[in-house]
């Protein structure tokens, strides 16, 4: 595949998960929410906080995909094995476990505030999980690519 199919490629998956998200944060929690207050309506003074909360993990999402996208633009003009890449990489890392410390640090203080159950904090320590796992993979391929780049660099200097 060449590198700016690849290019187009990525910038339709990121678009994909960008309009994904945009639906998930926008329509469908909001949905959701609503149908348990509807249910229970106990819970109606849980709505907002939890609304908040979940749209400012989003965040870190959309700026990961910022990142993204522009890792997408650089391998397209051929320019994959870059310390700007790296560090790019690098935030994206920083971003997911930012995000993933926030989710499960926030789901426990709503447990102790007797806003959420016990389960829900057992289930965002797996989701918590999930995000290590990416800043884990995003770390790994940041390192990999700023060693590419400097082997990169160095085979340009010699003849």
């Amino acid at each position: 595949m060449e590198q700016k199919n690849l290019a187009k490629l990525l910038k339709g998956i990121v678009i994909g998960v960008g309009i994904g998200g945009l639906v998930f944060y926008c329509c469908l929690i909001p949905m959701i929410g609503q149908s348990i207050i509807a249910g229970y309506p106990e819970y109606s003074g849980w709505f907002y906080p939890w609304l908040i909360m979940l749209w400012v993990t989003g965040i870190p999402c959309y700026a990961a995909l910022v990142f993204g996208w522009q890792i997408a633009g650089s391998i397209g003009r051929d320019e994959s094995f870059t310390e700007k890449n790296a560090s790019r990489l690098k935030m994206i890392s920083y971003l997911a476990i930012a995000d993933s410390v926030f989710f499960f640090l926030v789901n426990v203080v709503f447990w102790l505030l007797n806003m959420n159950h016990p389960g829900m904090v057992i289930c965002s320590l797996g989701i918590a999980f999930v995000g290590v796992s990416i800043a884990v993979g995003a770390a790994v391929l940041s390192h990999l690519v700023k060693k590419a780049a400097v082997l990169q660099k160095e085979s340009e200097l010699t003849i």
